[in-house]
């Protein structure tokens, strides 16, 4: 099984980049997590439905590859990060020939303040279901950050943030059908 991830902040230093490599060390062995990079997507304008630009291509070609998404964010102004939305729409786009209908995804992310990304996961839930994605909805995974909960690297160094994101990537791989294509 191939799980893509997409972290929906550009920024290098951000926790939930820490975070989306923290799940990448627990994800099970027979899965391959891979990054879907959103960084260098242009801003989506429908005028390239015509010939669509290469990056937005090789794009599309890295969603389709894999079984399942995990998305990653930050939320920014009670919502998404605008360059995930824009990574959603050049996924999406041209009508008909959407990459993201019938996989599994899953949402998650960080933030200093008490409740996470609560705000962010609830409104990229409420557009992945309308791209036709089959959505986890339990457990809600919202995240408060904490200093030395990460490594720079994406070690976990908090047992309880451990135990939460052990158990949102075995939801998750059970969500996804992992566990039912190894026994088979």
């Amino acid at each position: 099984m191939r799980i893509g991830y997409i972290v929906g902040s550009l920024s290098s230093t951000s926790i939930n980049r820490s975070l989306a490599k923290a799940i990448g060390g627990v994800v099970p062995a027979g899965v391959e997590y891979v990054e879907i990079n959103i960084s260098d997507l242009p801003l989506y304008n429908r005028d390239a439905d015509v010939d669509y630009p290469q990056v937005a291509r090789d794009f599309k070609v890295a969603v389709a590859g894999v079984d399942a998404v995990i998305f990653v964010t930050p939320e920014y102004s009670r919502t998404i990060p605008a360059a995930l939305k824009n990574a959603l729409e050049w996924g999406g786009r041209p009508w008909g020939t959407s990459v993201w209908g019938g996989k599994p995804a899953a949402v998650i992310g960080t933030s200093p303040g008490s409740v996470g990304t609560a705000m962010a996961q609830q409104h990229l839930r409420n557009v992945l279901a309308h791209l036709d994605m089959q959505v986890m909805g339990q457990p809600e995974a919202f995240v408060q950050y904490r200093d030395g909960d990460l490594g720079e690297d994406g070690s976990l160094q908090s047992e309880s943030l451990r135990a939460i994101v052990e158990g949102f990537v075995g939801s998750f791989c059970a969500f996804a059908g992992f566990q039912e294509r190894q026994a088979a």
